[in-house]
C-alpha cells in the first residue's frame, strides 16, 4: 500500500458536513466516490484532519488515503507521470464534473506510512467572520458572513478572548461525545475588525471538540453585546477545570461563518511520535 496526503478545500454551503451519512451529500462521500472511480477500487477510505459540520467551509483541509499497487497502476495508466501527478489531475477532473467547484484539490503528495492526517496534526486553525451594524456588507461574502443586529464591542470581545486561551476543559463550550475528552489547548483566540469593520475571530488549538469554535464565538458575542461581563468565558472555563458541571447553555453561532483555514504538522521524522502522543493523551484524559 502507498499512502498519499491530499490537501483540499471546499465550500460547505451545499454539504451536510464532512462525514458520510446515508442519503445525504457530504464532502467525504463525494471525495471517496471520486477516488473509487479513478482508481477502480471497491472503496477508498479517507482519514481527515478534522471533521466539519454541515455548512462549515474549509480553505485548507488535509486527508490521507492508502492505495494498493493495482490501484496506483490503474490511476497512472499509460501516462508517463508520477502517481501524485496522476491522482491530482484525475481527482480534480472527476470532482469538477460531479460537484462543480464545491471541492478544490490543492495538492497531492506521497507520504510515509506513519503520516496520519488526524493524529499527526499539531494544530488546526479556524476563522469566523461576523458582521454587525458597523460593518460594510459585501454582497459577494454574505453567504459566509452571518449578521448580528446592532453593534458589538469588539474590544471587549478581544479582552475576553485573551483570558480564554491555554489548556482548559472546554466542556462549557463543547457538545461532548461519549468517551471523548473535552480538554484542549487553545493557542490562539484573537478578535479584530478588518478594513471593512467585519469582526474576524481567529482560533488555533491542538484540536477542537464538537461545536467548540461556534460556541466560543457565541460566548464572545454575548460579551460584545453586553449580555455577559468580559470575565464570564474565563470563569466558565475555570469552573470546568475545577470539575464543576456547566449550568449555562451554549449559544452556537451559524455554521456558514466558519472556515477551517489550515492544519499544521511536524517534520516527517516526528509523524509517528506525534500520533502516538495524541492518541495516548486522548485515552488517558
Amino acid at each position: 500500500m502507498t499512502r498519499f496526503r491530499i490537501d483540499l478545500g471546499y465550500r460547505g454551503t451545499d454539504f451536510h458536513g464532512w462525514a458520510k451519512q446515508p442519503g445525504l451529500r457530504t464532502v467525504q462521500s463525494s471525495l471517496e466516490a471520486g477516488l473509487t472511480r479513478i482508481t477502480g477500487a471497491e472503496e477508498v477510505p479517507t482519514v481527515v484532519a478534522g471533521r466539519t459540520d454541515a455548512g462549515v467551509h474549509a480553505r485548507r483541509q488535509v486527508v490521507h488515503i492508502d492505495l494498493s499497487t493495482e490501484s496506483v497502476e490503474k490511476l497512472i495508466g499509460r501516462a508517463s507521470r508520477s502517481a501524485e501527478a496522476a491522482l491530482l489531475s484525475r481527482l480534480r477532473g472527476v470532482l469538477t464534473v460531479d460537484d462543480t467547484d464545491d471541492i478544490v484539490i490543492h495538492a497531492v503528495s506521497e507520504v510515509p506510512e506513519d503520516f496520519d492526517a488526524r493524529f499527526s496534526a499539531l494544530w488546526r486553525s479556524y476563522q469566523y467572520r461576523l458582521a454587525d451594524y458597523r460593518s460594510f456588507i459585501d454582497p459577494l461574502l454574505t453567504a459566509v458572513t452571518p449578521r448580528h443586529k446592532g453593534e458589538l464591542d469588539a474590544e471587549a470581545m478581544a479582552e475576553a478572548a485573551r483570558e480564554a486561551r491555554g489548556l482548559h476543559d472546554f466542556l462549557p463550550f463543547c457538545k461532548p461525545r461519549e468517551g471523548a475528552t473535552t480538554i484542549r489547548t487553545l493557542f490562539t483566540l484573537d478578535v479584530a475588525r478588518d478594513q471593512e469593520a467585519v469582526i474576524t475571530i481567529d482560533l488555533r488549538a491542538d484540536a477542537f471538540c464538537h461545536h467548540m469554535v461556534r460556541a466560543l464565538v457565541g460566548g464572545l458575542i454575548k460579551v460584545g453585546a453586553g449580555t455577559w461581563p468580559v470575565t464570564r468565558p474565563a470563569e466558565l472555563l475555570a469552573e470546568a477545570d475545577a470539575g464543576i458541571e456547566p449550568g449555562t447553555p451554549m449559544f452556537v453561532t451559524p455554521a456558514h461563518g466558519l472556515v477551517l483555514t489550515e492544519v499544521g504538522y511536524p517534520e516527517a521524522e516526528f509523524y509517528a511520535s506525534r500520533a502516538a502522543q495524541t492518541m495516548a493523551r486522548r485515552d488517558t484524559e
